[in-house]
């Protein structure tokens, strides 16, 4: 803290070290005591002020710290030479002004500052800080060129270059500003040369930007060469260098040799093959580690049968001089024989009987490594079908005969079903009811009992382990879920889906860190309707920090589309603090990586943050949680002010606006890690079990990647149809009420008419969003009102259209372009009909919760709290302006009598409404009035069957009695604790209370807008 000659700020330092140990210590008041007496002395000292503003801040008093900063700001901008400016003052300064949203102040601070001390480097460096933080690159350059002629230090001539980067990767500026960052460093190297191990990557990286590949070759072979310390790395980067050049032929004697110092590199192998097979595919340069699925698309047919195998002869004696060298424990060499071996398959030069030789010899070695079915994945990929069985043959067989310790058997059993399932038989099995399609149904069930009954004879293994010690054949359990839930989709026998839940929720109960089994719980409890448990197997996976990006998939879409509203407002208000914490604090982050000369650090930093600011999750979250507010707010007759005042701090939804004009020209990036979904639901739009099952034609993992892109091309459209409806409800709520004043005021309401206009445009968008123009939607909604056309799209889109109804009469309310001169089109009647329509529907399809999973209970959810809601809102607008004050009344009679039309529109509205919502009430109060015990009976038998008995039933039976199973076993105290403590019915229970707290939360919003509409009947 203290300055030169013992002074802080201009003060002596024992007048403010008092001040800063009271901050520290977090004794606010009494800091604010000394700095008030310190002012008294100095009441034109900018630090002084700054101390003040600080403790100000700290004690949540925000206006008078932004006003003190501002003082301070004003004195520190005046001309006057007896002012002290140091960096101390500025940084500050800057920390109070960062934390009150005004950090532009600060940059002005340190830029009259910076003119006032040119040669300054402290507050030179503080300036180029504040640029870091606006992320203004230019700025950054320019300041950083400054710095480096004034004091020629390599640093900020790096500074500078990374400034210029990120120009060009994260700003507007051209490639031709790379040339510029070469002939700065180019310049300094030629008179000072560089020092920097992490300058010379720096300088070889734009150099690769450039394709100037032999330049960076050059560099790396001449004397700067020698700042990269570790060979290996230097021989990792020249091989990539020379792959990218073109010559092969260098490139496979670098990687070779990379291989000989580290034989178990597999990245580096792919590289060494691919550069014998001339393979353009490693060239390419990519942020992650080369994988084999990108080289399985290049075949290299060009290159002669000869040359081809000379090459392949030379990798396979390299690689099996590398394994004599090496121990058995490295997988890299016997994977890289395999890989050779796949490249001659594709070649059309190989044996697909040596492949499966080279298999059988890897899993003699690796097969009990729970990584084996993921090594192997994309050499099963070049094998015919009668091959692939072949080989789950020979692995079945293997695996009898062999005869190791109980983990190492455990371990090759448990891949020999991941590799039956990679093959894909589990999920290609025939789906008609003959005879055979019974044997392999059996077949399956079979299996799911063995893989349990098998992760119960192995609980010994791990009574050592600690309880965050991942457990043997934890791997079982998933397995043995997933078939039990494909028996369910192809039978629809609820009770393997109750058996499927069981088996997670027992390896839950012997060992509760496992995530994947919470994650399936996850989906499985959505499914069936019981979102509150769901959600609390989620909290339990305690998903913190960038994993709230990545992992919240998995539960935030079902929560949007629940009344779980205090939960939900928890997620996106825990995930939208964790990333604008995270902008704030990768700022900082960026700066300090720039102090300690870790520059590919600073640009990775600000390419993050740019990838997290255009995360389609995060626009979504941000637009989710206002509407949250506004259905919160709606659901009250008392709370339509509140719900106007939320609509004005957003701007009245403009903002929204903004950003979904955005969207179009903004790069949106998808963070979400599909990996871990269940099969079942691959993408958080797509779900199997909702429809018939898929037969043999089913194949996820072919379909991923166009799943995914279709993804991500629907939710681009849903952020931009979402992003309307702020705006939207409050153009509604204020044309409603227009219409309404200006029939009952004596010289009607003053209605701005760009607002009714702006309402046109905007539903002519939605319209386009639903891929239809705005007058054929018109027509289409008509013409299902009134059964004559039908529409034919999936349930959730239903909103959208009804979302368009509701918002379409708000806006004829003033326009009274619909329906002129026909009395049947009136659009009152529209929305009445279409919201009452849809929820019949879905009340007539609606079966029992608790036997009907996967039913539309979500789309009932969003229909009571969004469209309806809406058009709630809207008709309390218009009985709120029908009580206008009595001199601006029309002449010739009372409100009811001159408005008598519109009155009666309103009630019968008012009225549809509220039978509406009383139809949901009343089958939401069959489902609920049903006895507890009667629901848990009704689903706990239908797992409880007897031995003769085809169907579910038999993995019940291991897990029902788990204690005197083990009664004779060596389990260790824990286990046996969780066995005696582990009740299956309790499974049951859990399931039914979340089905019904789901339920009862949806009968409290319904109840509640009944109430608010009765009120409003009142009212009229």
């Amino acid at each position: 803290m203290a300055s030169k000659f013992g002074l802080a700020g201009g003060i002596p330092e024992r007048r403010v070290r008092p001040i800063w140990d009271a901050v520290d210590s977090r004794q606010f008041k009494n800091a604010l005591k000394l700095s008030t007496a310190l002012l008294s002395k100095y009441p034109s000292s900018p630090y002084a002020l700054a101390l003040k503003a600080l403790i100000l801040e700290r004690m949540g008093k925000n206006e008078e710290a932004l006003g003190v900063c501002l003082n301070a700001k004003e004195i520190l901008c005046t001309n006057d030479s007896n002012v002290f400016v140091d960096d101390l003052t500025l940084s500050t300064l800057q920390i109070v002004f960062q934390r009150l949203d005004h950090l532009d102040m600060a940059t002005s601070c340190y830029e009259h500052a910076c003119t006032k001390c040119p040669n300054n480097l402290e507050l030179m460096m503080g300036l180029f800080n504040c640029y870091v933080r606006e992320y203004s690159f230019v700025k950054q350059q320019q300041i950083a060129i400054k710095m480096y002629k004034t004091a020629g230090e390599e640093r900020f001539l790096l500074w500078a270059v990374c400034s210029i980067l990120l120009q060009v990767c994260c700003g507007n500026g051209g490639e031709k500003l790379f040339q510029l960052a070469e002939g700065l460093l180019k310049k300094h190297i030629a008179s000072h040369g560089l020092h920097e191990p992490e300058a010379l990557s720096v300088y070889i990286s734009l150099l690769e930007e450039q394709n100037k590949y032999n330049d960076a070759l050059e560099i790396l072979s001449g004397n700067l060469g020698s700042l990269m310390m570790i060979e290996v790395d230097k021989l990792r980067l020249k091989g990539r260098l020379l792959a990218r050049e073109g010559d092969f032929a260098a490139a496979a004697d670098v990687f070779q040799s990379v291989l000989e110092l580290c034989p178990d590199d597999w990245e580096c192998s792919l590289q060494y093959i691919g550069s014998l097979l001339e393979d353009d595919s490693i060239s390419v340069k990519d942020n992650g580690p080369v994988h084999t699925t990108k080289s399985i698309e290049c075949k290299n047919l060009h290159m002669p049968g000869e040359v081809f195998d000379s090459r392949m002869s030379r990798a396979v004696n390299f690689i099996q001089k590398l394994m004599e060298a090496s121990s058995n424990s490295e997988r890299g060499p016997y994977l890289a024989l395999l890989e050779i071996e796949r490249r001659k398959l594709l070649f059309q030069k190989g044996d697909a009987d040596k492949l499966l030789q080279g298999l059988m010899q890897y899993f003699i070695r690796f097969g009990h490594l729970a990584c084996f079915a993921s090594d192997v994945e994309e050499f099963l990929h070049v094998l015919v079908s009668n091959k692939k069985s072949e080989f789950l043959r020979n692995l079945v067989k293997e695996n009898e005969a062999t005869t190791v310790v109980p983990a190492k058997a455990l371990g090759q059993s448990i891949t020999v079903f991941k590799v039956q399932n990679l093959i894909g038989n589990l999920i290609s099995l025939p789906v008609d009811g003959n005879h055979k399609s019974f044997i392999y149904l059996t077949e399956l069930e079979n299996m799911a009992v063995q893989m349990t009954q098998m992760f119960y004879n192995n609980l010994p293994l791990s009574k050592d382990l600690d309880t965050q010690e991942s457990m043997y054949g934890e791997e079982l359990l998933p397995m043995a879920c997933n078939i039990l839930v494909q028996l369910y989709w192809r039978t629809r026998d609820l009770g393997y889906l109750v058996e499927a839940i069981m088996v997670l929720e027992f390896g839950l109960a012997i060992r509760r860190y496992v995530f994947q089994y919470k994650i399936l719980l996850v989906h499985l409890y959505s499914y069936w309707n019981s979102l509150p448990l769901a959600y609390e197997r989620y909290k339990s996976l305690d998903v913190k920090n960038i994993l709230l990006e990545t992992v919240s998939h998995h539960i935030l879409p079902q929560m949007l589309a629940s009344p779980l509203w205090p939960d939900l407002n928890i997620l996106l208000s825990d995930y939208l603090r964790f990333m604008d914490d995270h902008f704030r604090e990768s700022a900082d982050l960026t700066f300090l990586a720039y102090r300690h000369r870790n520059y590919s650090k600073a640009i990775e930093f600000v390419q993050f943050k740019e990838r997290l600011q255009r995360s389609s999750q995060y626009l979504m979250a941000k637009i989710e949680l206002p509407i949250l507010q506004i259905k919160q707010n709606s659901n009250n007759i008392d709370e339509e002010e509140v719900t106007v005042s939320t609509l004005e701090s957003l701007g009245y939804g403009t903002h929204f606006i903004d950003l979904s004009n955005e969207i179009g020209s903004k790069l949106l990036t998808f963070n979400e890690d599909f990996n871990l979904r269940p099969w079942w639901t691959p993408t958080y739009d797509k779900n199997y079990l909702l429809g018939p099952f898929g037969g043999p034609s089913y194949c996820p993992r072919e379909n991923m990647q166009n799943l995914i892109k279709q993804t991500e091309l629907d939710a681009v459209k849903k952020i931009e149809k979402r992003s309307l409806l702020p705006r939207m409800i409050y153009l509604s709520i204020y044309s409603a009420s227009a219409s309404v004043k200006e029939n009952i005021e004596a010289n009607g309401s003053t209605v701005d008419p760009k607002l009714p206009l702006e309402l046109k445009i905007l539903l002519e968008r939605y319209a386009k969003i639903l891929e239809f123009p705005f007058r054929e939607a018109v027509e289409l909604v008509f013409g299902v009102s009134s059964g004559q056309k039908s529409l034919e799209v999936p349930s959730m889109d239903i909103i959208d259209w009804t979302n368009f109804v509701v918002f379409l009469n708000a806006w004829n309310l003033n326009s009274h372009e619909i329906g002129q001169g026909d009395s049947g089109r009136s659009t009152w009647k529209l929305a009445n009909t279409f919201l009452r329509k849809y929820v019949e529907e879905m009340i007539k399809s609606a079966g029992p919760v608790v036997s009907s999973p996967g039913n539309d209970l979500s789309f009932l959810v969003q229909l009571v709290t969004e469209p309806l809601a809406w058009h709630a809102l809207i008709l309390q607008s218009c009985v709120r302006s029908l009580h206008p004050s009595a001199k601006k009344k029309k002449k010739g009679g009372s409100v009811e009598q001159s408005n008598s039309q519109l009155l009666n529109e309103i009630h019968i509205s008012i009225q549809s409404l509220r039978d509406t919502i009383e139809v949901i009430t009343k089958w939401l109060k069959d489902q609920l009035q049903k006895p507890h015990d009667g629901k848990f009976e009704t689903m706990y038998s239908l797992v409880q069957r007897d031995d003769t008995c085809d169907g579910p039933g038999k993995v019940f039976k291991i897990l029902r009695s788990p204690v005197s199973a083990m009664k004779d076993a060596e389990v260790g105290d824990r286990i046996l604790e969780a066995l005696h403590s582990w009740d299956p019915a309790d499974v049951v229970r859990k399931i039914v209370a979340g089905q019904d707290g789901l339920l009862l939360e949806l009968l409290k919003i319904c109840e509640s807008r009944i109430k608010s509409l009765q009120a409003l009947r009142i009212q009229l």
